[in-house]
């Protein structure tokens, strides 16, 4: 993985270290690793980055430095990978599977199973991912190979150039078709885990959503939501407030033996390539509504 920038003129009398910080995005943090273990080049040569840069030279940084990422068991699993390049690895989470290890799932996490692809590979990474799902959601999840991917792909996520769709199936008969939640969340008194709307102390959280199809006979609805903000559980907190909870959402909805799981799907991911400058556009459908509901 070697990211590669031909000077400018517009880059005149720009030391390297300038043109990492303002063309490339590099932060601080990275750029001092990457010096310090010299992975930067100029013309194919070690350079001294403080140095001034001119028109046409090739400014390398070689990525392909070893990264101990022994704190994550090695478990085989079956991914169900969407897209991959050398870059970037997107993959379909099952849902009731966390993305990270924890003292509960200390081996079966989807880390975990990065982990073994990563060492069939043979991609000594530490395992970053991009994107948080619950662990009752299913759907699209990014895996950056590299600190300067996972730091651009964050950086699109705060500025809202990253585009995430989820498909919901929830209770109940929408009146309108379409709609704004625009509605603060908060971290609910006494809970390290659930959220609630909070219109004093809340961090302002939207969903834009549209209605796709009612289902009389089981007297709910699949949506579409578009996060414009990513609180923690914001679209189960959104609608169960408005009364249209997520079915299988035992925290903010109401237990039913017909739903084995959350009814929530992460199913597209937009986002520019951090290095190829192009658009990547991942869909993941949600194909099994019926047959997760037992109907």
């Amino acid at each position: 993985m070697k990211l590669k920038y031909i000077v400018k003129a517009q880059d005149f009398n720009l030391t390297i270290n300038q043109i990492m910080q303002n063309n490339l995005n590099i932060s601080n943090r990275l750029r001092q690793q990457i010096i310090n273990e010299n992975l930067i080049f100029c013309n194919s040569l070690p350079c001294d980055t403080r140095n001034i840069a001119n028109v046409g030279d090739i400014i390398t940084i070689n990525f392909d430095s070893f990264e101990d990422n022994s704190n994550i068991v090695s478990t085989p699993m079956d991914l169900d990978i969407l897209y991959e390049d050398e870059w970037i690895l997107v993959v379909n989470k099952p849902s009731g599977i966390p993305i990270h290890p924890s003292m509960q799932h200390y081996t079966n996490s989807l880390s975990n199973g990065v982990k073994f692809y990563f060492d069939t590979i043979d991609l000594h990474k530490k395992i970053r991912p991009v994107n948080r799902l619950d662990i009752g959601t299913s759907g699209i999840v990014i895996f950056a190979k590299c600190a300067y991917i996972h730091e651009c792909l964050s950086i699109q996520m705060q500025n809202n150039s990253f585009l995430k769709k989820y498909l919901a199936l929830v209770n109940g008969k929408f009146n309108q078709t379409s709609g704004v939640i625009d509605l603060p969340i908060a971290r609910k008194n006494d809970s390290i885990i659930e959220r609630c709307i909070d219109f004093e102390n809340g961090k302002k959280s939207i969903t834009n959503y549209n209605v796709l199809k009612y289902y009389p006979d089981l007297d709910c609805s699949l949506v579409e939501c578009k996060l414009i903000t990513g609180r923690t559980h914001q679209i189960r907190v959104h609608f169960s407030y408005i009364g249209h909870y997520l079915l299988g959402d035992t925290l903010y909805g109401n237990f039913s033996s017909s739903f084995k799981r959350m009814m929530l799907h992460c199913y597209e991911v937009e986002f520019i390539h951090p290095i190829f400058k192009s658009v990547v556009d991942v869909v993941c459908n949600f194909n099994d509504i019926k047959n997760t509901s037992g109907h």
